[in-house]
């Protein structure tokens, strides 16, 4: 009997928790297939399920079709949008009304040239792109003597072309070779293998990324960031290279309006959600350590760096999923 009234006491429980959303059906994220995305939807989801007593559902796609699926209403949340590379239809949907803008959900997202700390505290002159012809003999390629090597991104994508370009604008062309791995997975190995080893190395890379999370990286300076001069650089054609800063990644949170409409309680939890960069490289590095799947990085997370996560929700929603955890 007592195990019939503790059972139909969690089942009450239960209902009660999901009626306590400020929404009666399933709320839908969009599902992009990388991980610090993955990591963030699983973030959000439990803290709506545990937290909030909210039902969630992913739906899976690229960036622009998760777009268009917010735009349609199929989709109620887009956690980590990249926008540099949806700028148009976004803005487009924002200023129709569509799409509410959330504001960044990362500290700031960053494409530039890297070296690693212990090259740049060895080597104090060593700060700008403008700076490597002098310092080519750290970074010697084993294949092309006389030449330093610079790690580029790997074929076919877009900053390919623009690091080409960018060897032009800034004349290294004689002094370095740009080196491609070929793939996303051999650069990370080369770089890893290399700063394992505290060997020098000179290379193309993004954050919040894994790499970023086990390795002190410190970027090397370029002049400001020209829109007309990096739309050139982007092309295989550009006459007139821009030897210039890539932009500063928007990566934001977005809400179709009909959501937020309705559910201004979960939205203004959604508009909370804020991540330094670093601590994101950190914990896809822990990721990657642990071969951990995105949930159990979002349950890692939530244990063990509360004095983030709270800042975002009421008391009382932090009471309850603490008491999850």
């Amino acid at each position: 009997m007592l195990k019939k009234l503790t059972a139909m006491a969690t089942i009450l429980a239960a209902t009660q928790s999901f009626a306590d959303c400020e929404v009666d059906r399933e709320i839908r994220f969009a599902g992009m297939n990388w991980l610090s995305n993955m990591v963030m939807v699983d973030i959000e989801r439990t803290i709506l399920e545990k937290g909030y007593g909210c039902k969630t559902a992913i739906e899976t796609g690229g960036t622009l079709p998760m777009l268009t699926a917010l735009v349609r209403g199929d989709v109620d949340v887009m956690s980590e949008g990249w926008i540099n590379s949806i700028e148009e239809p976004f803005t487009k949907a924002v200023n129709e009304g569509k799409v509410k803008s959330l504001g960044d959900v990362y500290s700031g997202g960053v494409e530039t040239w890297w070296i690693p700390k212990y090259v740049a505290d060895k080597n104090p002159g060593l700060k700008s792109v403008a700076d490597l012809p002098k310092y080519k003999e750290l970074f010697l390629d084993p294949e092309e003597p006389g030449k330093g090597r610079f790690y580029n991104c790997p074929a076919g994508w877009v900053c390919e072309i623009i690091n080409s370009n960018l060897f032009k604008a800034f004349g290294l062309e004689d002094d370095y070779l740009l080196y491609s791995p070929g793939t996303g997975a051999a650069l990370d190995a080369a770089l890893s293998s290399a700063m394992k080893r505290k060997r020098n190395v000179v290379f193309y890379y993004w954050t919040p990324t894994p790499l970023a999370g086990k390795f002190d990286l410190v970027p090397l300076e370029m002049p400001a960031y020209n829109a007309e001069g990096h739309l050139c650089n982007a092309r295989s054609d550009c006459e007139t290279p821009y030897a210039g800063a890539y932009p500063k990644a928007r990566v934001e949170t977005a809400v179709g309006t009909p959501f937020a409409n309705e559910a201004p309680e979960l939205t203004k939890f959604l508009d909370n959600v804020s991540l330094p960069t670093q601590t994101v490289s950190e914990l896809l590095a822990w990721a990657d350590d642990n071969s951990a799947e995105s949930s159990e990085v979002a349950e890692h997370f939530l244990k063990t760096q509360p004095q983030i996560w709270q800042q975002w929700v009421p008391a009382d929603v932090a009471k309850k999923l603490n008491a999850s955890l």
